[in-house]
């Protein structure tokens, strides 16, 4: 099956020449946030945004157009179909492990994994499944959780790390990678409950792979750890991508239906006014139950009750 969507890192000057490629052949060309352009033909879109740069092509004719446009011209390389071949280790077992709200003010620390085979990686991909940070509808995260956790022969697990359990742990690691690798050692802990002959657990690169390591408990001292650059782009590592960010949103939505705001998410001028209207309306000390206390943030919203320390 081709690919319902598909995303590529892409040099500034790949970026320029898709561009006019796509001119030439009758696209229509936009401009949307966060993208170099944006173009549109027929039941297919291309999206190229600034960070990466990175292409990510969605539709019915996103096969063909990487087979004819985006590999032959502007990559200069063929690769799909050929993945088992240029990538084998994408589709031997393995977990993969990635988080959702590091950045984000308010809201938790989600960490995810899952495990996948060959057949599961075949599925994924056929299903769109890709790095959740090139998935802008919450709709669509949540429709391919779905899909992930019903997967046959999948395994997933999701460690939802509210503020007011991680503001404990920032304090007792002292900072946050320290408490990343924690986090990612006790997912694969859990995975390894369903699937203890998984060899192998891959993550992007957050911190010195030994972090990671002196984490685990004995159970998972025999995998093989592996942290690498764009590990996104690998199916299991996506997977977990979309767990995690489903859990953060989640944990938004609800959160600010108790408290009557729409919760935003990273660390923007908005969250420092939602920040301080809960404050004014709450106190304080509401900030430790939704926030993340060691941003500046927290000081900005309230510098009576956090101290440069806190």
């Amino acid at each position: 099956m081709d690919p319902k969507s598909h995303t590529s890192p892409l040099t500034t000057a790949q970026a320029s020449k898709l561009r006019g490629v796509l001119a030439e052949r009758g696209w229509d060309l936009e401009t949307k946030p966060y993208t170099i352009f944006a173009a549109r033909k027929d039941k297919t879109t291309v999206a190229v945004y600034e960070k990466g740069p990175k292409v990510l092509i969605q539709g019915k004719g996103t096969g063909d157009f990487i087979r004819f446009i985006l590999e032959p011209e502007i990559l200069g390389e063929a690769k799909l179909g050929y993945e088992e071949e240029t990538q084998p280790e994408m589709f031997a077992p393995h977990f993969g492990i990635d988080e959702s709200g590091k950045g984000d003010f308010f809201g938790p620390l989600v960490i995810a994994g899952a495990y996948v085979d060959r057949g599961i990686a075949h599925s994924w991909r056929d299903a769109g499944i890709q790095d959740s940070k090139a998935i802008s509808s919450d709709a669509r995260i949540r429709a391919l959780a779905d899909v992930i956790r019903q997967t046959p022969g999948a395994t997933q697990n999701v460690v939802v790390i509210g503020p007011g359990r991680y503001n404990v742990l920032y304090k007792k690691f002292g900072n946050l990678n320290r408490l990343l690798a924690w986090g990612h050692a006790r997912v694969i802990e859990n995975l390894l409950e369903s699937r203890a002959d998984c060899p192998r657990a891959l993550s992007d690169q957050f911190a010195n792979p030994a972090l990671l390591r002196r984490a685990l408990l004995e159970r998972g001292r025999g995998i093989q750890l592996e942290q690498r650059t764009k590990a996104e782009s690998d199916p299991a590592v996506a997977a977990a991508s979309v767990l995690a960010r489903e859990g953060f949103i989640n944990w938004l939505e609800r959160h600010g239906r108790e408290f009557g705001v729409k919760l935003p998410r990273g660390a923007s001028a908005e969250v420092k006014r939602i920040a301080k209207e809960l404050v004014a309306k709450h106190s304080a000390s509401v900030l430790e139950r939704l926030c993340k206390v060691h941003f500046k943030t927290a000081r900005e919203a309230a510098p009576d009750y956090f101290s440069p320390q806190s």
